[in-house]
Parts: C-alpha cells; structure tokens; sequence
C-alpha cells in the first residue's frame, strides 16, 4: 500500500529541488548575460573575447546548468549587433557545445566544444553579413580559445577546493582527468 505522509514529504523534497535547480539556472544566465553585455564592445563581432563562455564549462560538473546558459546567451544575443542570426544559431552553438561538454569525462576535450562551435556558427553568421567566412571562423575561434585557455586553468585550480563543488552542485566529473 501507499504510504502518503512518504509520498507528501518527497514531493515537498523534489519541489525544492526543481526551485533550487531553477534558481541557479536564473542566476548562471543572468551573470552570462551581464557580462558578456557589459562588454560588449569585445563580446560581438568577427574579433570576440567573450569571457561570459567561461561558464559553459559548469555543464562539465552539472548537466542541469545547460539549461541556464543557453538562456543567458540568448539574453546577450538580444544585444548583439547581428542579433537577427545570433539569436537563434548563436544560441544553438551554445546548446550544442553544452550538450557536448555535458559527456566529456576530461576537461581539456570539453573546453574544445565551444570553440569549434562558435567558430563555425559564429563564423557563419558573420559571413552571412558580408566578411570573409574563413577569416571569421578562424578570428572567432582564436577568441574562443583564448576564453577557454582561461576557464580551463580557472577551473583547475578550482578543483582544488571541495567547496566550489559544493558551491556548484557538482554531480559528476568531481576527480575529472584533465
């Protein structure tokens, strides 16, 4: 038989799961957003340094964060001086590089995701307004490596520190290789 003060108290659980789980999606787009905004003189364009791309690699440690940054590149692609394509294949790459970070067991092959992405993507789009296609996918990609050069050192010193998977809601890739 059904024990319902069980199942009570477990829906009360997975509600609070699903607010928190939400909550950190909102925050993680509003800061993807707000910082590639904030500078956006360098987070648009054939030469990007999008820095706000350090985040995607949270998608290596939690799978639910995926949902939060293809959000907060939407939320900047609203912003972007291509925004008629950046919106929906902009955002698509994110998605995409996302997804792929989300199965890599090793840091460095995850950090790749993005910047074949978006230098493709990206590099696309802008070809579509007139600059060379090879010229922007090899620009865009530069950006982007450099981004995830950052984010992979950022993140490996933060492996270091039980509290930032902690802080992160870590669920896999806590001893990833690098």
């Amino acid at each position: 038989m059904y024990d319902f003060k069980t199942m009570k108290k477990e829906t009360k659980v997975r509600r609070v799961d699903i607010i928190k789980d939400m909550t950190a999606n909102a925050l993680i787009a509003a800061l993807y957003a707000a910082f590639t905004i904030a500078i956006a003189p360098i987070s648009y364009g054939p030469i990007q340094f999008r820095f706000s791309e350090i985040l995607v690699l949270l998608c290596f440690f939690n799978k639910k964060y995926t949902i939060g940054l293809t959000l907060g590149c939407l939320l900047a692609n609203l912003y972007s001086p291509t925004a008629s394509l950046d919106i929906p294949f902009g955002t698509a790459a994110t998605l995409v590089a996302c997804v792929g970070i989300m199965f890599c067991k090793h840091l460095a092959v995850a950090a790749i995701f993005p910047v074949v992405c978006n230098a493709f993507v990206v590099g696309g789009e802008l070809y579509l307004f007139g600059s060379p296609f090879w010229y922007n996918v090899l620009w865009v990609g530069v950006g982007e490596l450099v981004v995830m050069i950052a984010a992979y050192v950022i993140f490996m010193l933060l492996k270091r520190n039980e509290s930032f998977y902690k802080l992160i809601n870590a669920t896999q890739n806590t001893e990833f290789k690098f």
